[in-house]
C-alpha cells in the first residue's frame, strides 16, 4: 500500500503542476463550462484513449498519457465547479484554485485508500484498456444522471463517479509509467 500511495501522489503532483501552469496561461476560463460540458469533454478524452488503444496509431502528436492527465484535471474541475456557489466569479486567483484542487484530491485519496483496502489492489491486475472502458461507462452513467437532473433511485451521484474516474485514470498512469503496457 505504501508503494501505491507514493506512486499515486507522484501522479497527482504532476497533474496538479500541469493544472496550475495551465491556469497561469489561461486563467480559470474553464469555469464558464457547465457540468454537462465538462462531462462531455471527459468523454471526448476517454473515447480518444480507447480509439488509440484499438488503432495503435495516433495522427495527432500526443499519446494517451496526456489524455489521462486531462481526465484527472477535468474531473477535479467538475468537483470544484459543483461546490462553488453560482455567484462565484469566473476568474479565481491561482492560490484559491490550488487550495481547492488540493482539497478535492485529499478527499479522492481517502476514497482510494478505503477502496484499495477492500479490493486488495485488484487494479494492479487489470488491463489499462479495461480501466478505460470503466471510465467510459462511468461517464455514460454521469451523463444519464445529469440528463435526469441529478435524480437517482439507488445509485451514487455524479461526485462519486468523478472521484472513481480520477482513481482509475491515476491507476492507468501508474501502470503506464511502470511500463505495464497491458493495453488489450
Amino acid at each position: 500500500m505504501k508503494q501505491t500511495e507514493a506512486e499515486y501522489r507522484q501522479v497527482i503532483k504532476k497533474c496538479q503542476d500541469i493544472f496550475e501552469k495551465k491556469n497561469l496561461d489561461y486563467g480559470s476560463s474553464w469555469r464558464i463550462l457547465r457540468l454537462p460540458s465538462i462531462t462531455d469533454q471527459l468523454f471526448i478524452k476517454a473515447q480518444r484513449i480507447r480509439t488509440l488503444q484499438e488503432k495503435g496509431v495516433s495522427k495527432v502528436n500526443e499519446g494517451i498519457e496526456p489524455e489521462f492527465v486531462g481526465i484527472i484535471n477535468y474531473c477535479v474541475m467538475a468537483l470544484i465547479q459543483s461546490k462553488l456557489p453560482e455567484e462565484t466569479p469566473l476568474e479565481l486567483p491561482t492560490e484559491m484554485l490550488t487550495k481547492l484542487y488540493s482539497e478535492e484530491m485529499t478527499e479522492v485519496i481517502k476514497l482510494l485508500f478505503n477502496k484499495n483496502h477492500d479490493y486488495g489492489e485488484a487494479w494492479r491486475e487489470m488491463r489499462v484498456s479495461s480501466m478505460t472502458d470503466i471510465i467510459l461507462m462511468k461517464l455514460l452513467r454521469i451523463k444519464q444522471i445529469e440528463d435526469n437532473e441529478g435524480k437517482t433511485l439507488i445509485s451514487e451521484g455524479v461526485k462519486s463517479g468523478y472521484q472513481d474516474i480520477i482513481n482509475y485514470a491515476v491507476f492507468c498512469l501508474i501502470k503506464l509509467e511502470n511500463n505495464d503496457l497491458t493495453l488489450k
